[in-house]
């Protein structure tokens, strides 16, 4: 009897084990695909929530990721993340608990998740880096420590939805770093690039095989990115993926996608990292010429030797023009039908 109550406990034990895994183990992400073919989709909850309904190229009305994933062979998306956002829900200021709700229907739709951590109240991009409110008057310590402590509470809020992102932007749009003043690049890089180590450590504590990115606009800008990329390296910087923005015209974007190709093979040869061009946009008045843009960019990247370009992220497709303020690169029009521009991503 005794014997037979112990390895019942023990029977007990094992399966409890099996199903909470090791309670301090960092989890690996799952596959990622070998090619992403992404969209950015942080306003989606938010523009459900003011009722909006998109419809396919059809005029049948759908969920929009059935529409991204099944009609253009969107296979994964991205999400960003503020820290306090202030703003209203409606306009897509995410924090955490809402960007793992998204995250969670996301892979529920069978799709990969990159997260973009903006390290601010609000959007941080090329021409505003500023911390949240809360950290404003921390010593470099205490910001770093935040940093930490923040991009872990991220990660456990995905965990908690079973949600294991495959990439994970430590910043936004950093070209002359992040958390101004104390983290401009252009004032020091080392404290920039002690941001970045402790954003990457804090990602890789809880999900040890989720790739850390670091994003620059203007992909095409090749001494930016030697400068940051280079400058970031050479002062002891941790991150596994380089992340680029671009957004052309109709009239210049094979030019730019040209420059930015190069500049892609240039940091791979560098500086040994894969490349991942995590923004594209073009006016919604535009479709044709953002059709090409697309494809081209898409085939150039996927096909960079060694497998060094990993994918390409349009930025809130789902948007109708001028959203939000008057955003006019989305690629749905006012009868909530789509544009050809996503068609650029069908093999």
């Amino acid at each position: 009897m005794l014997k037979k109550g112990i390895g019942l406990f023990v029977t007990a034990l094992l399966v409890v084990s099996l199903l909470l895994g090791p309670a301090a183990s960092p989890r690996t992400a799952e596959a990622a695909p070998a090619f992403a073919k992404g969209a950015d989709i942080s306003w989606v909850a938010g523009m459900e929530a003011q009722g909006t309904k998109w419809k396919d190229k059809n005029g049948v009305q759908r969920d929009i990721l059935d529409i991204l994933k099944n009609d253009y062979q969107i296979n994964s998306v991205r999400i960003r993340v503020f820290v306090n956002p202030s703003s209203d829900y409606g306009n897509g200021y995410m924090n955490k608990d809402r960007a793992a709700a998204l995250a969670l229907r996301a892979k529920n739709a069978g799709m990969s998740v990159m997260l973009t951590l903006h390290y601010s109240d609000s959007w941080a991009d090329p021409g505003k880096q500023t911390k949240p409110a809360a950290w404003k008057n921390y010593t470099f310590q205490q910001l770093m420590d935040a940093v930490y402590n923040y991009t872990r509470d991220v990660m456990t809020a995905m965990q908690g939805k079973g949600v294991t992102p495959d990439w994970v932007q430590i910043g936004n749009e950093t070209n002359n770093g992040m958390l101004w003043d104390d983290g401009k690049a252009s004032l020091s890089m080392q404290n920039y690039a002690w941001l970045v180590n402790t954003g990457n450590n804090a990602v890789k504590s809880i999900f040890s095989g989720t790739k850390t990115i670091v994003h620059l606009s203007n992909g095409y800008d090749n001494s930016l990115f030697v400068w940051n990329i280079g400058g970031l390296i050479s002062n002891g910087a941790t991150f596994d993926i380089i992340g680029m923005s671009l957004y052309p015209t109709s009239s210049d974007w094979s030019t730019k996608v040209t420059q930015t190709i190069s500049n892609a093979n240039n940091m791979i040869s560098r500086y040994g990292k894969s490349v991942m061009i995590t923004e594209i946009g073009m006016d919604y008045n535009q479709p044709a010429a953002a059709k090409s843009f697309v494809s081209d960019i898409k085939t150039k990247i996927r096909n960079i030797s060694g497998g060094k370009g990993l994918g390409v992220f349009y930025w809130e497709p789902e948007a109708t023009p001028g959203y939000n303020g008057g955003y006019n690169m989305g690629a749905w029009q006012a009868d909530m039908k789509p544009t050809i521009a996503l068609e650029g991503f069908l093999n």
